[in-house]
């Protein structure tokens, strides 16, 4: 891990006002903790199965298992995140009847991250390619070192984002994350200045 500035917030208010509409349905079971808000769980055998295959095959993944430190070893992080991508919109999929779960709104959680950060880093390389939120086919192979600089801070904030959810996800799933390695494993403390804080109803304090 590597203790970089964040070079953008990720805006997952929306999510977070979705996450706050739990806080106080249950009283007990599996405590879920995100940026700003905290609730309890009760995750039945369907969710619980759901939550422990997202588990072991994301953190699997390259980009959460090795750092980057060239152009090529930045293009096969992004490959790994659109793979990542692709998998866990195939688990949304399957989630059709169960968006109001606490694992749907996870993953939609790290899906977001990965769309925030990937439009981010079309952004260093084109700039006027900002509204766009799939990589282009034809990635340009060199970048500036100020351009790597924020990618790297970047990728390190959005790491971060995706290991801190699957610890969550985890939790529902009531399992370790295996094989990722002690030294890319993050706590399980919200970096919070990585987040654009949510408007909360008045009398309601962070």
């Amino acid at each position: 891990m590597r203790n970089l500035a964040p070079p953008f917030r990720f805006d997952l208010r929306s999510l977070l006002k979705r996450a706050r509409q739990k806080v106080n349905s249950q009283v007990d079971g599996v405590s879920i903790n995100l940026p700003f808000v905290a609730f309890n769980v009760r995750p039945d055998d369907l969710q619980q199965s759901v939550a422990r295959e997202i588990v072991i095959r994301l953190a699997d993944r390259r980009v959460l298992n090795a750092f980057e430190c060239c152009d090529d070893c930045i293009e096969k992080a992004l490959e790994s995140l659109q793979d990542i991508r692709s998998e866990l919109v195939e688990k949304q999929v399957a989630m059709a009847k169960m968006t109001d779960s606490p694992v749907y709104l996870l993953v939609e959680f790290m899906l977001e991250g990965i769309r925030q950060f990937l439009t981010f880093e079309q952004h260093l390389r084109h700039p006027s390619a900002m509204s766009k939120l799939v990589l282009p086919d034809s990635l340009t192979n060199h970048r500036l070192p100020e351009q790597r600089e924020q990618y790297f801070a970047a990728l390190e904030m959005l790491r971060a984002h995706l290991h801190r959810c699957l610890l969550q996800i985890a939790k529902i799933a009531d399992i370790q994350i295996p094989k990722i390695a002690d030294s890319m494993r993050y706590d399980d403390a919200w970096q919070l200045e990585a987040y654009e804080k949510p408007r909360l109803p008045d009398g309601v304090n962070l």
